[in-house]
């Protein structure tokens, strides 16, 4: 195994050429979304230290004595100009692991989206998209073996989001007859939880109640 970096060269080098690309493969993915051949993070990291490579190349090529130079300073020994203007250097380290990249990302992905004949939406799956801002409801699934359970989704309840298993907890359980209709809330509830994977069905019912459903204080009825 290679030693940990032992120096702020070292550092400096290793920051050089991985920042710059995982800020381009962070904000591309972002903008853009994952494609089918970085799926792993071997591929992803890889695509990294590529864009870190070919960015660093183009600073090479544009600015490298200057950059050089203001590195090492004029008359100084070793890397100390970094420590004595600070302001400088996080300046041009925003300019060159941040900013340039970020540009970079957003170019190719507007590039990107104008040769695609659909449009890409970082909402990753439809279990995100329907619980994404989601206003408070009522939530009513049909399990895989037939049974129903449902719930009250509010500010309490929590959907996970991709690239998490989709799983839902509910801040409050009810009831649910044979039919799926919602009968009474569960005294004392503590939340319901529910795995996508258990799930043969599942409705949002808006936080007015069905007709079947008795009355809750504060709830309407459905019309």
């Amino acid at each position: 195994m290679g030693q940990a970096p032992s120096s702020v060269l070292q550092i400096a080098l290793l920051v050089l050429f991985v920042l710059p690309g995982l800020t381009y493969q962070f904000l591309r993915e972002r903008w853009r979304g994952p494609v089918p051949g970085e799926q792993s993070l071997g591929q992803r990291m890889v695509r990294a230290v590529f864009a870190s490579i070919l960015l660093d190349a183009v600073y090479a090529l544009a600015a490298g004595p200057q950059l050089l130079r203001l590195a090492r300073g004029e008359g100084h020994s070793g890397w100390t100009v970094l420590a004595e203007r600070p302001r400088v250097a996080a300046l041009v380290a925003l300019l060159l692991f941040v900013v340039v990249p970020a540009v970079a990302a957003c170019a190719v992905s507007w590039w990107e989206r104008r040769k695609l004949r659909s449009r890409y939406s970082v909402t990753a799956t439809a279990w995100e998209h329907m619980f994404r801002d989601r206003a408070r409801c009522y939530v009513r699934v049909r399990l895989r073996d037939g049974s129903w359970a449902g719930g009250r989704y509010g500010h309490g309840s929590y959907a996970t989001s991709y690239p998490q298993p989709a799983e839902l907890y509910l801040e409050e359980s009810w009831r649910m007859a044979p039919d799926g209709s919602f009968v009474a809330p569960v005294v004392n509830s503590g939340g319901l939880y529910v795995r996508s994977a258990d799930i043969d069905l599942l409705e949002l019912v808006r936080e007015q109640l069905p007709p079947d459903a008795p009355p809750v204080p504060g709830v309407g009825r459905g019309s």
